[in-house]
C-alpha cells in the first residue's frame, strides 16, 4: 500500500509540473475570444468545429511529439544578436515567427487553400502570436533563448527561459481562466494602438523588453520572491498584449 501512495503522490506532483506550461497560451486564448467581432466568430467556429481557442492554442508545442511536424520546430522563435534588427540578422533557412505568421496569415486569406490547410495555420498562428509575447522567443542563438542560462527557482533548478515560460506563472497559482479576466480594462484607444503593425514590427518591439530579461538574472542565480515582485506585471501585460494582438490578427483576417 505504501508503494501504491508514493507513486500517486510522485505521478501526481510530475503531471502538476507540466500541467502548468501551456497556462500562458490559454490565457493569451481566453482574452482573444472576448475581442473577437461576430464574423470572426463565425469563422472559426466552421473551422474549428466543437473546438476553440483556448482548446488549440496549445497545439504548436502537442506537435513537437510527431516527427511528421518537425518542419514547424523553429517557427515558434527568432535568433538575432544584441543590437541587431530582424531585417539585419541572419535568417534562419527553417523560417521563423516572422516567416512563419506571414505564411500563417497568407493561407488563411487564400480563398484556395483547403480547410485542412486553413485549420493547421489556424492552430499554429494562435500559437505563436503567443510565443511572439515570450521575450525569450526573440532571443540569441548562442544561448538557446535564455535555455542556457541555468538559475533555480526558489531553489529548484531551472533556466532563464523556464522561468518566463512557466515558473513565473505557476508560482501565481492563477488558472488560465483568472489570468484573463483579471487583466486590467483598457481602452479602445489602447486597443487600437496595441493591434497596430505586424509580427516583425512587434518583434522589432520586444527587443527592449528581450533585452531587460537577459539583464535580470546571473547565471546560477536563485530566482524568487523579489523576482516575481519586479517582474511578474512585465509578464502579464505581455500575456494581455498578445490577447489584444491575437485577436485583431484573427478580426482582420476573416
Amino acid at each position: 500500500m505504501k508503494k501504491i501512495i508514493i507513486s500517486v503522490l510522485f505521478i501526481g506532483s510530475a503531471l502538476s509540473l507540466w500541467a502548468y506550461g501551456p497556462t500562458g497560451h490559454r490565457a493569451v486564448s481566453a482574452i482573444a475570444q472576448e475581442h473577437l467581432n461576430c464574423r470572426a466568430k463565425r469563422a472559426i467556429k466552421k473551422l474549428l468545429g466543437d473546438e476553440n481557442l483556448v482548446l488549440v492554442s496549445t497545439y504548436g508545442d502537442d506537435i513537437k511529439s510527431d516527427k511528421a511536424y518537425d518542419f514547424s520546430y523553429t517557427w515558434h522563435y527568432v535568433n538575432m544578436k544584441d543590437g541587431e534588427t530582424y531585417l539585419q540578422s541572419i535568417k534562419n533557412p527553417k523560417g521563423d515567427l516572422v516567416t512563419a505568421f506571414n505564411h500563417c496569415v497568407a493561407t488563411l486569406k487564400d480563398k484556395s487553400s483547403s480547410v485542412e490547410d486553413k485549420r493547421f495555420c489556424l492552430k499554429i498562428l494562435v500559437h505563436l502570436v503567443g510565443d511572439a509575447h515570450q521575450p525569450l522567443h526573440i532571443g540569441r542563438a548562442e544561448d538557446r533563448g535564455g535555455n542556457d542560462i541555468k538559475v533555480k527557482w526558489f531553489g529548484r533548478k531551472s533556466n532563464l527561459h523556464r522561468v518566463w515560460d512557466e515558473n513565473m506563472i505557476s508560482s501565481y497559482r492563477m488558472s488560465y481562466s483568472e489570468l484573463a479576466e483579471n487583466m486590467p480594462k483598457i481602452s479602445r484607444k489602447v486597443r487600437k494602438e496595441w493591434q497596430k503593425g505586424d509580427m516583425l514590427t512587434w518583434t522589432e518591439e520586444m527587443r527592449t523588453t528581450t533585452a531587460m530579461v537577459y539583464a535580470s538574472a546571473e547565471q546560477d542565480e536563485d530566482l524568487g520572491y523579489r523576482y516575481m515582485y519586479d517582474y511578474f506585471e512585465t509578464l502579464r501585460h505581455q500575456l494581455h498584449k498578445a490577447g489584444i494582438r491575437l485577436a485583431g490578427v484573427l478580426n482582420d483576417i476573416f
